[in-house]
């Protein structure tokens, strides 16, 4: 089987992490400034994102921030900035929340295609130079992230060569050969969790979920056993992974930066894409962007 865009794609992710301190420099005023009350919006993949960059920015100090899929942003609410996230730019839910938003919030959206989005906003991040041949987001997503990291002061320098040193060693068989997995998350990495699970549901029709660590043991532990996974972004809590052995379980944990932790995790669902000669470009029943008519 040819190698992937999807592959490429994830290859490319440490030189297109080095471009998000310049990035968010050249549009920290279309972003929002500290103090300001923050909505991040967008769908799918993006929405996950924009969990993880919620927590970043509140725990940072730098004002209330809240995270919602786009269809179920509350309407009665009023934000000093909205933020929309949209690889396509062409996401229905997306558009139909900017229009509603049309001189109550100042909105920016960052996107991989402005021409499709740009009339939408008041202001527009262009990320086009990372946007993506394959169905499947990977380092569109990722560098959105790390220019909203970037932005909020994180140096990337670590993440950057770890993502390198992740992407040069071979992936661990059991990982490849795994039946299930449940990713964890705390703070602001729940939501790459959450992003974890829907790539391997994407990319390789695996059974994944994904739940804030602490909330693992209150039911979900009961579906570990031997040949399923339990992967930690970040650290775990206490006794957890001895629980998950205990179950029989494989626990993952890695000491990795989160967003490096991603990219681990998007290489082995490409393999187990791979390993069941499914092509990660077209998944199954989906599209680049939805579309509604």
């Amino acid at each position: 089987m040819s190698r992937s865009f999807m592959a490429e794609e994830i290859a490319s992710q440490p030189q297109c992490w080095r471009a998000a301190p310049a990035l968010a420099e050249k549009f920290a005023e279309k972003l929002p400034r500290p103090g300001s009350r923050v909505a991040i919006v967008g769908c799918g993949t993006s929405w996950f994102i924009g969990q993880s960059y919620a927590v970043l920015r509140e725990s940072a100090g730098l004002g209330e921030t809240d995270a919602f899929a786009a269809s179920e942003f509350p309407s009665g609410r009023r934000y000093d900035h909205v933020l929309a996230l949209t690889r396509s730019g062409t996401t229905t839910e997306v558009h139909t929340l900017l229009a509603k938003l049309r001189g109550i919030s100042p909105t920016t959206v960052i996107t991989g295609v402005p021409a499709e989005i740009a009339a939408a906003a008041d202001a527009v991040v262009d990320l086009s130079t990372v946007d993506e041949q394959s169905v499947v987001q990977t380092r569109f997503a990722t560098t959105a992230l790390a220019v909203l990291r970037a932005h909020l002061g994180e140096d990337l320098g670590k993440p950057i060569e770890q993502a390198e040193q992740v992407l040069a060693e071979p992936l661990d068989q059991a990982l490849v050969d795994a039946t299930q997995f449940s990713f964890l998350g705390t703070g602001w990495s729940v939501g790459l969790a959450n992003e974890a699970a829907l790539k391997f549901r994407e990319a390789s029709l695996s059974w994944t979920e994904s739940y804030p660590a602490w909330e693992y043991r209150h039911g979900p532990i009961s579906i570990s056993e031997p040949g399923r996974v339990t992967w930690m972004f970040g650290t775990a809590p206490d006794g957890l992974a001895a629980d998950v052995r205990r179950a029989g379980g494989t626990f993952v944990e890695s000491g990795l930066d989160p967003l490096v932790d991603l990219v681990r995790a998007q290489l082995v669902a490409g393999a187990i894409a791979e390993r069941k000669r499914l092509d990660p470009d077209n998944p199954r029943s989906l599209t680049r962007s939805v579309v509604l008519s």
